[in-house]
């Protein structure tokens, strides 16, 4: 006896919605704020909970800063310490998240292949990408996976793909939802459309790699000077406890500190800003 139940849209809401700090329709600065460490936990592949990271970020800033305390007896010296601490565990995902946008755009040609290579057999679109998100490795096998999950809810293509962008981070896949789309809409030979599809984004992974190669020593030399500084005075405060205390003393230190402090928070995001402009176009 058949006792399975055929897809409809109505069972779609059963999927779960990951935890979020950020509303729609809201353009404050703290909400943009809690949308980037949405993003950043969502595109990260953490599978833990935002509350969990921000209890390890509150842990690591007591500990880290509590350790300084007791090492140095200086209220400014724990205070950055315990910043230092609190942005560990946002440093840890940072970089997750980047080497997981890389794999995904490497993993995304030879998907789109082999969907092409399930097309070309007669099967529907809807089973072709189940196929693919079978055969696909983590991490662009687990989120292919996350969308075929909602047409077997009963959610059309555009529907169930249309938040893997945002779940990746990578903007290449919202072309393949772009030309799934209008195969859908208009028809066409889908076969050859995935195919030119899979070598532009090899020709575009090949330029970007022969272009870090090229900026890669202007790119170091960039962070050098950003991380320099606050190393510089990290060294003189564990070298003398009241160093920073002594500078702030005088007019002339604060006026230099402060000066130093703005154009480090004006400089890092120039240099942040183009690699992550790089990223966005993967």
């Amino acid at each position: 006896m058949d006792t399975s139940v055929p897809p409809a849209t109505d069972f779609s809401g059963i999927l779960r919605e990951r935890e979020s700090y950020s509303v729609d329709d809201d353009n404050s600065v703290g909400n943009q704020i809690n949308g980037w460490f949405d993003r950043l936990m969502l595109q990260s592949g953490w599978a833990i909970s935002p509350e969990l990271v921000l209890l390890l970020s509150a842990f690591c800033a007591i500990v880290l800063g509590g350790a300084v305390f007791v090492w140095q007896e200086n209220l400014i010296a724990t205070a950055l310490a315990a910043v230092l601490g609190f942005m560990v565990p946002f440093g840890f995902a940072l970089y997750s998240r980047g080497q997981r946008q890389r794999q995904v755009s490497e993993q995304l040609p030879p998907m789109i292949d082999e969907l092409a290579r399930a097309a070309k057999t007669g099967r529907s679109l809807e089973q072709c990408l189940q196929v693919v998100a079978t055969d696909t490795l983590s991490p662009l096998g687990t989120e292919m996976q996350f969308c075929t999950r909602k047409l077997q809810l009963g959610l059309n293509i555009e529907e169930s793909l249309s938040d893997l962008p945002r779940r990746t981070g990578v903007m290449s896949t919202s072309l393949l939802l772009t030309a799934l789309g209008v195969h859908r809409q208009t028809g066409g030979d889908l076969v050859r459309v995935l195919e030119r599809l899979a070598q532009t984004l090899r020709d575009r992974l090949q330029f970007q790699g022969r272009l870090r190669a090229a900026t890669a020593a202007s790119r170091a030399t960039a962070i050098l000077m950003i991380a320099l500084p606050p190393v510089i005075l990290a060294f003189f405060i564990f070298r003398d406890p009241n160093y920073l205390t002594d500078l702030m003393a005088t007019t002339w230190g604060m006026r230099s500190l402060v000066t130093a402090f703005i154009l480090e928070i004006g400089v890092a995001p120039c240099v942040a800003h183009p690699q992550q402009q790089r990223k966005r176009q993967n």
